[in-house]
């Protein structure tokens, strides 16, 4: 009877840890066609919503960010407007006027409308993990969208070691005075003087995940997550000079739970063996030198999400 007993709470606990896992959706093509394929494998349709779609223009100068022709079609089928906010650094994309101008050079007003959500201002939005931000400051055009499709360049990155969903979340849908206050783990309100104030890497990477936290609680059960793999650089689409991209193009990658989505893709860069034209050393090395599964695990500790996922092919 014990035996029984013990066998039927094993079995139940198997089931209970099965239902936990997050279900991140792949596919091997890299296409317009497949980007609206994984969108609609999430089973959360936008129809009905004023629909962000949060994606990073690319520094000019970097030819690696998600081409206008890749994900036209996703736009136009959930009639979503693309939004951004100014860089912290300098470049071509800290002022409106030279961000315009580089939205256009790289032809993302050609496909939908653009909105540089920081462009009349910004604003507060709650954050639940206040151990070094006490809320997230976002452009003031935020309550514009009730829906958003966060749609990510998975690459790596100066600074967080990668770039992927929870980045683009955090920093990416930040003012550029909100990203001054996440790299400084809640130090400075302004971009002025940031470069002399970064946090320690740790509470950076912390203050990323409570920043993607607060815009995931702002939508809801209203947010995707889409991470592309390809044009892999170390570099983020933010450096105008990125180092030569060394990886061959993966696929796509869908969840509604941006811990696990990022997980994977983490997970998929570190199995990776060097084969001829493919080799992923310098980003293993990039995101362990910036200790960049910081973010992931300090994310799924606040309860954004969970490293506990099944990869679903639609394939």
């Amino acid at each position: 009877m014990m035996k029984k007993y013990i066998a039927a709470a094993l079995a139940a606990m198997t089931v209970a840890a099965a239902a936990a896992q997050s279900k991140v959706y792949l596919t091997r093509d890299i296409s317009p066609e497949a980007l609206v394929k994984v969108y609609k494998a999430l089973g959360r349709p936008a129809d009905g919503h004023r629909v962000a779609v949060k994606i990073s223009t690319g520094e000019a100068g970097n030819p690696n960010y998600l081409k206008p022709t890749l994900i036209r079609a996703l736009v136009d089928s959930v009639h979503g407007t693309i939004v951004e906010c100014n860089t912290a650094y300098g470049g071509k994309r800290n002022t409106f006027e030279a961000h315009r101008r580089t939205v256009h050079e790289h032809g993302f007003d050609t496909i939908a409308p653009v909105d540089l959500m920081d462009e009349d201002g910004q604003m507060r939005i709650p954050v639940r993990d206040r151990r070094h931000i006490k809320y997230d400051i976002v452009g003031s055009h935020l309550p514009r969208y009730n829906y958003m499709v966060n749609l990510s360049h998975f690459k790596g990155h100066p600074m967080g070691g990668y770039g992927g969903a929870l980045k683009n979340a955090s920093i990416g849908v930040a003012s550029a005075d909100g990203k001054a206050y996440i790299h400084t783990g809640g130090k400075l309100e302004t971009v002025e003087g940031i470069w002399d104030n970064i946090a320690p890497q740790d509470v950076f990477l912390e203050s990323m995940a409570a920043a993607a936290q607060a815009v995931a609680d702002y939508f809801g059960d209203n947010i995707v997550y889409i991470n592309v793999m390809n044009n892999m650089s170390v570099d983020c689409d933010c450096v105008a000079h990125p180092a030569d991209v060394a990886l061959a193009d993966y696929g796509i990658l869908a969840s509604t739970d941006p811990v696990a989505l990022d997980k994977a893709c983490c997970d998929i860069i570190f199995n990776m063996t060097a084969t001829h034209g493919s080799d992923p050393e310098a980003l293993k090395e990039r995101i362990s030198s910036r200790h960049g599964l910081h973010t992931i695990d300090h994310a799924e500790a606040i309860g954004l999400g969970t490293t506990d996922y099944e990869i679903i092919s639609l394939d």
